[in-house]
């Protein structure tokens, strides 16, 4: 698995912004395409393929509310459902929330607020079960695959000398779909973009985060699963 990109300049080019009660505003030309999570031959969700890509855009608004007649794209219903987007999201750090397993030749950091519901981590036993059999490099290997599909980044994967285990993601959003359960999942923020809060404070500035769409996060601007319920 390659290590993520740090570039500076697709992160002073790429931004989303949240705006009070409304859409989040994406800007400097970020791509746009759906993310299906695939399913194998056991029913178990493994891996993703693209779906539709959007035309190129320098700047849109994507809909937090879930009400929009034109998703993914805002169209003004959050004024009129007078939807509630209050960000209840703390700033801490993923490091500062972060719980630790060690297994034999790999290190599990889990952050079960961030927690979408994509499932990726029950294959074979489950992530944890697989980090704490990680010197069989087979469980290593599909404690790292599982652990890099996650798409809002609740769980990473960590080499024992220290350095993360992250998919090389080029700066992009994915809007998710889980055919498996038959809902539209978050938005997929990818490669190091930042978001902005409302007030104008910065979340950390992550590889792969998941901000809700269906406007009934308890976390917001992140998804927290309350879509799948």
């Amino acid at each position: 698995m390659k290590q993520a990109k740090n570039d500076t300049q697709n992160e002073n080019k790429f931004k989303i912004k949240v705006t009070k009660n409304g859409p989040y505003l994406a800007s400097g030309g970020i791509p746009l395409s759906e993310q299906v999570i695939c399913v194998d031959n056991d029913d178990q969700c493994h891996g993703w393929k693209e779906g539709k890509k959007y035309p190129p855009q320098e700047s849109y608004a994507l809909c937090r509310c879930g009400h929009s007649q034109n998703k993914p794209f805002c169209d003004g219903s959050h004024a009129r459902v007078k939807f509630d987007g209050t960000e209840t999201a703390n700033h801490k750090t993923y490091m500062e929330q972060a719980s630790e397993i060690n297994g034999p030749s790999l290190k599990l950091t889990d952050v079960q607020e961030l927690c979408v519901g994509a499932r990726f981590c029950h294959r074979a036993g489950g992530a944890w079960k697989l980090t704490q059999q990680s010197g069989n490099s087979e469980a290593k290997q599909t404690a790292i695959e599982e652990i890099c599909d996650c798409p809002s980044g609740r769980l990473v994967a960590w080499e024992k000398n220290g350095k993360a285990i992250e998919p090389n993601f080029e700066p992009s959003i994915g809007l998710v779909e889980d055919t498996q359960a038959k809902k539209m999942g978050p938005i997929w923020v990818r490669g190091g973009i930042p978001v902005e809060s409302a007030d104008g404070k910065p979340y950390e500035a992550r590889n792969r985060v998941t901000l809700c769409r269906c406007g009934k996060s308890s976390n917001k601007p992140f998804c927290d699963g309350s879509h799948l319920k």
